[in-house]
């Protein structure tokens, strides 16, 4: 299966998804049916990463059926979604791919109403809520639709459910985290970014695709594998660039985890550095100034701290790689992997060479 075709079919899905949606939502009336409208928004202009993952292990393990590989591609899209509306409103971001997201469209709607400022930010967030709560239960809506055998059926929704469990414990502990004073040791900034980034967005859109090719078992456990380490690689580069990143590259404010004090391995790092002093009083603070995020990322430079990220970044990408080193894994799909995880850790400007 062609993968642009294949990511055509993916929006095609989505599109239906979400038209069946709004159908059923504008009978309830039309409040309901802004909220779908508002979700369909922020669904749109991703990088299709994860159905895309789908997609690569499904056709590159001789995968053929396009309804059934779509259809799990579609899943992990609103999955996805999800997981970023829900995530907008930990973060309390209000930007999404450089445009208001759910809870920002809500908010702005509530003070045009009049609601006090404290009153829109609650009407955001719950829509946000709501409008993600929505999305996953239509991940297991589109899962159930496949025509598929029971015991497929089964396997699927074991690989979802999976990691949905890892990814909510992940950011749990990454806000339990960001509540304390003290920076959490490297170790366990990985551990996290193993749970809440790896488990879903490479580790379950892989091995779902090897287990709907009929893949052997070394197959589906070398991919879930390398998606394990590449998702800590792209968490890395991911973190990088939510400190130094522009918002044109990002979609999100420059200096918004570091205003939420997000726990990662820039400031674990940092910490255990003689500089952080001059800064650790700044990291969290709700009132951040530019010039105070400028400062603290002067100081991430000037300590070796963004330096030590990326090189951490190229060692868990190797890793990753390393696992597609089987006679099970065909060539073509290791060699399409390898470029996208290249292209995924070189976000961070690194050399073409470093991975």
């Amino acid at each position: 299966m062609d993968l642009d075709v294949g990511l055509a079919l993916v929006e095609q899905r989505l599109h239906r998804f979400f038209m069946e949606s709004k159908l059923r939502a504008a009978a309830q009336g039309p409040s309901y049916l802004q909220l779908w409208e508002a979700l369909e928004r922020t669904s749109r202009g991703g990088s299709r990463s994860r159905p895309r993952l789908v997609l690569l292990a499904y056709s590159g393990l001789g995968g053929t059926a396009a309804t059934e590989a779509t259809g799990v591609a579609a899943a992990f899209e609103l999955l996805h979604n999800a997981l970023l509306v829900h995530d907008d409103v930990i973060d309390r971001d209000l930007l999404r791919r450089g445009s208001p997201n759910v809870a920002a469209t809500y908010r702005n709607a509530a003070l045009q109403r009049g609601a006090s400022p404290a009153a829109a930010d609650h009407a955001g967030a719950c829509a946000a809520i709501l409008a993600g709560d929505l999305a996953l239960a239509g991940v297991y809506q589109v899962i159930r639709s496949l025509p598929v055998s029971e015991a497929l059926h089964r396997e699927l929704h074991c690989v979802v459910d999976q990691a949905i469990f890892a990814s909510v414990g992940g950011e749990l502990f990454d806000i339990e985290s960001s509540l304390g004073q003290d920076m959490p040791p490297l170790e366990e900034i990985l551990n996290t970014a193993r749970h809440k980034t790896s488990a879903y967005s490479f580790e379950a859109p892989l091995h779902a695709g090897a287990i709907l090719a009929g893949a052997p078992e070394q197959a589906r456990s070398a991919l879930a594998s390398f998606g394990r380490f590449a998702g800590i690689a792209y968490q890395i580069a991911d973190d990088v660039l939510g400190v130094f990143g522009e918002q044109s590259q990002t979609g999100k404010t420059r200096w918004g985890d570091l205003r939420e004090g997000k726990r990662t391995i820039l400031l674990s790092y940092a910490a255990t550095q003689p500089q952080w002093d001059s800064v650790a009083g700044l990291i969290g603070t709700p009132q951040m100034t530019a010039s105070e995020a400028e400062k603290i990322r002067a100081m991430l430079i000037a300590c070796g701290a963004k330096d030590y990220a990326i090189a951490s970044a190229v060692q868990h990408a190797e890793k990753a790689l390393g696992c597609l080193a089987i006679d099970e894994i065909p060539d073509r799909l290791r060699e399409r992997l390898d470029s996208l995880l290249m292209a995924s850790v070189n976000r961070v400007h690194l050399p073409a060479t470093a991975v």
